[in-house]
């Protein structure tokens, strides 16, 4: 079966198409390794008319490491505590992913990666934007590195959760957690810039002036072109990236069509 896998690189930095593997099968371990190496290598990878369901999706997200529960969102799916379903339509205010942010880098042990399985589309739009946290932190100038270089910087989850979900959320307290300024992946082991708009609130030790300026600089840096790649979403389509190099932008430009789908997410570690 891994003979037959075919993976296509999308641009230089980031981004894979593999095709050929049928993810509703129990993989075999040769296979598990070619889409492991495959999301190291590429960051974000792309499947094309899986047909999963949503224990097959778990299965899956499950070789790859113990499954994360979301600390906000509504349990949609009360059997299903791992599925946090996505989904926008005519009655929405707000979307998931609506700016560049990688997902809750607010817990102290931000997840490893996610696993979105997309069930259905507007006509035209929506599309997911994903860029390289490598190609980010590779092109930052060297003064820059030396003076952020094993600073950390405040994530939290205050501002994003609260009140977002449409539930009494009163007396709940939301994850934050001080991470590097520059993770070093613990696979790759290369560095990668690991702030971002959605979350991060300020860089420790400066002062608030200072981190404010730094941080939309680097939010700026990180919406480059070149270090990103376009995913044209199709029903049955699923994207899985690593939260560790990778941040994402979801477009809301369909508005009032439908989008639904199912995302898993694996647990990571402390990022050093």
């Amino acid at each position: 079966m891994g003979d037959r896998i075919e993976i296509r690189k999308m641009t230089p930095h980031i981004g894979a198409e593999i095709h050929g593997v049928d993810l509703a099968r129990p993989l075999s371990d040769a296979t598990f390794k070619t889409i492991h190496d495959a999301l190291i290598e590429n960051c974000v990878i792309f499947f094309r008319d899986q047909d999963l369901t949503v224990d097959q999706h778990k299965t899956f997200g499950r070789r790859f490491g113990e499954l994360h529960v979301h600390p906000a969102a509504p349990a949609v799916l009360p059997d299903h505590p791992e599925i946090l379903v996505i989904h926008a339509d005519e009655k929405s205010k707000r979307v998931a992913g609506e700016e560049w942010h990688s997902d809750v880098s607010c817990d102290p042990e931000p997840p490893m990666g996610s696993i979105l399985h997309m069930h259905e589309l507007p006509p035209v739009g929506g599309d997911t934007l994903f860029a390289s946290m490598y190609a980010a932190y590779d092109t930052l100038s060297e003064p820059i590195k030396r003076m952020l270089d094993g600073l950390t910087a405040r994530h939290s989850g205050e501002h994003v959760y609260r009140g977002r979900y449409d539930v009494d959320d009163r007396g709940k307290s939301f994850p934050q957690a001080d991470h590097p300024v520059f993770r070093t992946h613990p696979v790759s082991r290369r560095k990668a810039l690991f702030v971002n708009r959605g979350f991060t609130t300020r860089i420790n030790g400066l002062r608030k002036n200072e981190s404010d300026a730094v941080l939309e600089m680097l939010y700026r840096h990180v919406e480059t072109p070149e270090f990103q790649c376009r995913f044209r979403w199709q029903p049955r389509s699923i994207a899985f990236w690593d939260n560790r190099c990778v941040q994402h932008h979801a477009m809301w430009d369909y508005f009032p069509q439908r989008r639904h789908g199912n995302r898993v997410t694996i647990r990571g570690d402390k990022p050093f």
